[in-house]
């Protein structure tokens, strides 16, 4: 093992778990640091604090003196929590944050300075927007951007700042971040929703779409991460031949917590708790090293915010106990890679889980309709969901371990796939029986009640019905999981319009409504059995099946993106009045140029890394041998020499012919990049680097790989996987 190697090793070995910060109880300290509505009630006169909760509980807008009033109290909330700074915090379609602190101190006539935040710099701010990706929205010249105040997520104080969630706007109104379509969707799928629970409850006033984000991440100790600049540019690793042991003891998952790991996930509990986000679950995951943690659930938007602020914290918390957070989709090589699990539902404001059955005929048959809205949705729009889970970085895990395919699919399960196909065959005076335990009648005012605990679980769906909800396990662990909710959201939203406008019209042609009901479902059933499959979703017999069933099959990242531009989709986000279609392309445009510039990135850093550590380390351990080999031919006769160095000859042979690929294919990786960085055109530049430099990084990978089985591990400069994923 190479001298610093083995001091990176050691000192990683070294490490004692680091003693939790705080000594509370967490649920003592929970929201220490949020503006909550108690704190609102003891910051803001009773007016301002009646207004503000209006206005997040009703969507009713703010008057400026409010708004001074609201600035005014949270002002000084967060200057008693230790504040000295504050922030609008946005989410651009970096995937990040960003946020630029300004000081509450402001000069005074007298000379000195005051502490000021007024309502005019809470509702609305002025970042740069021409550095931040726009997708051609703007210009670079065109520098101004809006962030305005989202009231509906609460502010928090983050270290000495007040963080204050915005959306980001460009001067001309375009949204240029994920917060702003995502409340959009929730507004359009709100007034879609609502309308249709009205066929079973008038009492309904509004329909929330809720998440639970389970995030999965690795850990890496630092030092070693250090060493390992693939890791430190790009988050994954671009070589490393696998350990013998990795995942297939299958002893990790749920797996005693290793007691560095559990210090940390601790740390982290307490920190996340602070800020409101209400973390539940914690246990190991599948392969070496990796990790999860979960939520509680909670509104859409308040649950992308702390999903967003959590991987920033984790980040945070993780250097505190010497260890690098890993939120890459895959970056170990024939491990599981890390998604985030994005569990989403709808609540009414009269306490209803629409994806829940209930104990009469209203409230199966009320389940039944969004349940099959929603798997109708899915079918739709299959590829644009496709789509948002799409990068760069999430096409090494899609299809592999326990990652679900690149094919959308929905998995309901025997009971509720039983319940369908017995509602598609039956007529409307049938009463069907599906199992010892349930039955479903379809005579309308016979509904029993359904149970819907009995059903197995599919790893390979990438959107399954688990319960109560729906689980979309395609997102990435690093993604932003708005992009794929607002989606989701607008998706379903667009069904529901369109399922009530059917229903509506066999209501007006004297149908009675209840049958018209499920007329409209059974017809739905049919439209999208196509999308329900509850087999192996790894199998290639189900990759033929899909074709034949029109499902998008594609598995070119470049071309899983034209789903953003088809007419279908604009016209889907335009009447959902989510997105324009300008800020439809330039989505896609980002997506195209963010998955062009990882490659990039990757193949930069793999050709740094191969001609300056790879073929040295390889070409000095050649030249050992053929130094012993050169010792042994002047010591011993020719046919004695030989039988004693036929193995050394060999070796060098073998490393010659390594090192010859990896310096010619090097060479054309360069060469392809130049190539492609030379068209224009986001769309054919992206497929360029998919189609030439993409499969030159495998390539030489595997040349590399090969060689550190054979280079002598003493000067083998970089950890490998053994030391960065069995650290304790």
């Amino acid at each position: 093992m190479s001298t610093l190697r083995f001091e990176l090793l050691k000192e990683a070995l070294g490490r004692k778990a680091v003693p939790p910060v705080s000594d509370n109880r967490p649920a003592d300290d929970f929201e220490k640091y949020v503006f909550t509505r108690r704190k609102m009630q003891r910051y803001l006169s009773r007016t301002t604090y009646t207004a503000l909760i209006d206005s997040i509980d009703k969507g009713l807008p703010l008057s400026r003196t409010i708004a001074n009033g609201v600035a005014t109290g949270m002002k000084q909330w967060a200057i008693d929590t230790g504040a000295t700074h504050y922030t609008h915090w946005f989410q651009p379609l970096t995937g990040g944050t960003a946020e630029k602190h300004d000081a509450f101190l402001e000069p005074d006539p007298a000379g000195g300075v005051i502490e000021e935040f007024s309502g005019k710099l809470l509702v609305q701010q002025e970042p740069d927007a021409s550095s931040l990706p726009s997708g051609g929205l703007r210009n670079t010249f065109e520098a101004r951007g809006y962030s305005a105040w989202d009231p509906s997520s609460p502010a928090f104080v983050l270290g000495d700042t007040l963080c204050i969630p915005t959306v980001f706007i460009a001067y001309t109104g375009e949204a240029l971040d994920y917060k702003t379509p995502l409340l959009r969707s929730v507004a359009a799928l709100d007034r879609a929703a609502t309308a249709v629970c009205r066929y079973f409850d008038p009492a309904v006033g509004r329909v929330t779409p809720r998440l639970g984000v389970e995030q999965e991440y690795f850990l890496v100790d630092d030092a070693l991460y250090a060493a390992r600049h693939d890791l430190v540019m790009t988050g994954r690793t671009l070589m490393g031949h696998e350990s013998a042991r990795n995942q297939q003891l299958e002893d990790h998952y749920l797996g005693s917590i290793p007691t560095r790991v559990l210090a940390f996930m601790t740390d982290l509990e307490n920190e996340a708790l602070k800020l409101g986000i209400p973390v539940k679950t914690r246990h190991n995951e599948v392969a070496p090293n990796q990790f999860e943690l979960a939520p509680i659930h909670e509104e859409i938007n308040l649950a992308n915010d702390h999903n967003v602020l959590l991987m920033s914290l984790m980040k945070k918390v993780g250097r505190r106990h010497h260890f690098r957070v890993l939120l890459h989709e895959k970056p170990f090589k024939g491990v599981n890679g890390s998604g985030k699990h994005c569990n989403w539902s709808l609540a009414t404001d009269t306490g209803v889980n629409l994806f829940s059955p209930g104990g009469d005929h209203v409230d199966n048959l009320r389940f039944i309709v969004f349940l099959v809205n929603t798997i109708a949705a899915v079918w739709r729009h299959n590829g644009l969901l496709k789509a948002t889970v799409s990068s760069a970085t999430n096409a090494h895990r899609l299809g592999a371990g326990e990652a679900p395919p690149a094919i959308v699919s929905v998995f309901t399960g025997r009971q509720i796939s039983a319940v369908l196909d017995a509602l598609e065959r039956a007529d409307t005076d049938d009463v069907i029986h599906f199992d010892d335990k349930t039955a479903l009648g379809l005579g309308i005012a016979h509904i029993p009640e359904l149970l819907i605990d009995n059903t197995d679980r599919n790893r390979t769906s990438p959107f399954a019905f688990t319960g109560n909800r729906f689980e979309f396990r395609a997102v990435g662990s690093s993604a932003n999981s708005a992009e794929s909710m607002l989606v989701l959201n607008s998706a379903v939203a667009d069904e529901l319009a369109r399922f009530r406008e059917r229903v509506d019209a066999l209501i007006e042609g004297g149908m009675a409504r209840e049958k018209a009901i499920v007329t409209v479902v059974k017809e739905l059933i049919v439209e999208c059995r196509d999308i329900r499959f509850e087999g192996n979703g790894y199998s290639d017999e189900w990759k033929a099946e899909a074709a034949r069933r029109g499902l998008d099959c594609e598995t070119n990242v470049p071309l899983i993106f034209d789903n953003y531009t088809r007419p279908e989709t604009i016209a889907l986000f335009e009447r959902c009045e989510v997105l324009s279609r300008a800020e439809v392309t330039s989505r896609c445009e980002v997506k195209r140029e963010m998955y062009t510039k990882k490659i990039q990135i990757e193949s930069r850093v793999l050709g740094d890394l191969a001609m300056n550590h790879i073929v040295p380390v390889s070409s000095a351990y050649q030249t050992v041998l053929l130094d012993k080999v050169s010792k042994i031919d002047a010591l011993f006769p020719a046919a004695e020499a030989a039988a004693m160095s036929r193995q050394d000859r060999r070796i060098i042979g073998e490393i010659g012919s390594h090192i010859d690929f990896i310096i010619e294919k090097s060479a054309e990786m360069v060469e392809a990049r130049k190539a492609a960085n030379t068209i224009e055109a986001e769309r054919e530049k992206a497929i360029a680097y998919h189609d030439t430099v993409v499969p030159l990084l495998e390539a030489i990978r595997y040349h590399i790989d090969k060689l550190e089985l054979v280079v002598d591990d003493r000067i083998w400069t970089l950890p490998k996987y053994r030391e960065l994923l069995f650290i304790r």
